[in-house]
């Protein structure tokens, strides 16, 4: 599926900064599978020139190419990316694999957070033992495990940071353990709960990333659309490494779940209310500053606009609302963007300096929106760079959920998917 969707803005604004070029008893292992390439193109990319001060970017059009992919629990289907790129499924835990890090000693974790259920049964998976000659993982080892809805996990000298619906936890970790041996810490504590998740509240996820000695947690609202009791809703949180002077650094979003610094710039993924129709408002890709306000549930951005909730018209307003800014790349409403990274010195010129950003997907599967990976461009646009996620228009056509996205080296990258827990490799030939 190509798309091309434009509007005024610079991705060159993105750019101008470079992030840096940075068997026990619960081991199980992880299944073979089996990847053929084909050599029918059936959909193209468009990959455009942009030159911004120091950095040039000599992108060339290019086409997707489909990949058959057998996954190991027997689902069998295509999936398109450009020429050069291969993909594989590197494991499959049949559960709901999440967000991933690396770890002090370069091994890959991520999180599971069992279903879609508000539960404590979530883990922190290592995986470990990578065949090259197979491009698989041979174990998935379960480090830590009854955790509420665990989305993202951090390391920072010497502790590995676990956000959780309740709480931010941190344990002690020693390069090369399998298994926590420390009991954690809880230094912050969230709101647990709200309205029936499905009526868009109650975010059960918590986002965290560090930069200058400082952590920063994003703690979504309670609800689809509603002026918050609790100032630690609808915000992204800044506080000290041991949880300690903790302040709200910016308010008024939504569900701010892809949350990453390039460079020295915060940038985030957020998703849109429901309920105001088919298409407003947008899914959002958008920068964050210090004590900046971001438009929920006064505000909302349509096509490069920003409009004002009439159902708020009358509601009593906190002093820092104002009109916010709008954001850098605006998704197709009910595509919802999750995580993302920035390529950083990639051996393709299709992703070199670039950003890949994961869109879930709506659960009313019938929309046919998002499910696949797609990349940045110019003019606040964005194309398709790995699709197929999605064959149809109901749900037993969902091959998968892209949820997280990150660069190994400069040859290769991980994505995950939520829906069938696989773990996906790619790299370029």
């Amino acid at each position: 599926m190509f798309k091309r969707i434009l509007f005024p803005g610079l991705l060159a604004a993105l750019l101008l900064q470079c992030r840096p070029s940075t068997r026990q008893k619960n081991e199980v292992r992880a299944d073979s599978s089996l990847v053929t390439i084909t050599d029918n193109a059936d959909t193209n990319i468009a990959i455009s020139a942009v030159t911004v001060d120091s950095f040039e970017f000599n992108f060339v059009t290019e086409k997707l190419f489909p990949q058959l992919v057998n996954l190991p629990s027997g689902d069998s289907f295509k999936l398109q990316l450009p020429k050069g790129f291969l993909i594989t499924p590197a494991a499959q835990i049949n559960s709901r694999l999440r967000f991933m890090a690396k770890g002090p000693d370069g091994r890959l974790f991520a999180t599971d957070m069992n279903d879609l259920s508000d539960n404590k049964k979530g883990k922190v998976l290592i995986f470990d033992g990578w065949n090259e000659a197979r491009k698989q993982f041979d174990t998935v080892h379960t480090y830590l495990r009854n955790l509420h809805n665990p989305n993202q996990i951090a390391f920072y000298e010497g502790y590995m940071y676990v956000a959780e619906t309740h709480g931010l936890s941190r344990y002690a970790y020693q390069a090369g353990d399998n298994l926590a041996t420390d009991t954690g810490q809880i230094i912050a504590r969230f709101p647990d709960y709200g309205l029936s998740y499905k009526y868009g509240g109650w975010h059960l996820t918590r986002s965290l990333a560090f930069y200058n000695d400082k952590l920063y947690v994003s703690v979504g609202s309670s609800c689809n659309a509603c002026t918050e009791a609790e100032t630690n809703r609808a915000v992204i949180l800044e506080m000290n490494p041991d949880g300690s002077n903790s302040q709200v650094f910016a308010k008024g979003l939504r569900n701010a779940v892809g949350m990453r610094f390039i460079g020295n710039r915060l940038w985030v993924t957020g998703m849109g209310r429901d309920l105001l129709g088919p298409d407003k408002p947008e899914d959002l890709f958008q920068e964050i500053t210090r004590g900046g306000y971001y438009g929920w549930p006064f505000y909302f951005q349509y096509r490069q606009r920003i409009y004002a909730d009439e159902n708020f018209a009358d509601s009593s307003r906190p002093p820092e609302v104002k009109e916010p800014p709008k954001a850098l790349i605006g998704f197709q409403a009910h595509t919802a963007p999750l995580g993302f990274d920035f390529f950083d010195s990639f051996e393709h010129p299709a992703l070199n300096d670039a950003v890949l950003v994961c869109l879930h997907g709506s659960t009313s599967v019938w929309r046919q929106r998002g499910y696949e990976v797609v990349r940045l461009e110019k003019n606040g646009s964005y194309s398709s760079f790995i699709s197929g996620f999605l064959t149809g228009k109901i749900a037993a056509d969902r091959h998968g959920r892209p949820c997280d996205i990150l660069q190994n080296d400069t040859r290769s990258f991980y994505l995950t998917d939520d829906l069938k827990g696989v773990l996906y490799y790619i790299w370029r030939e």
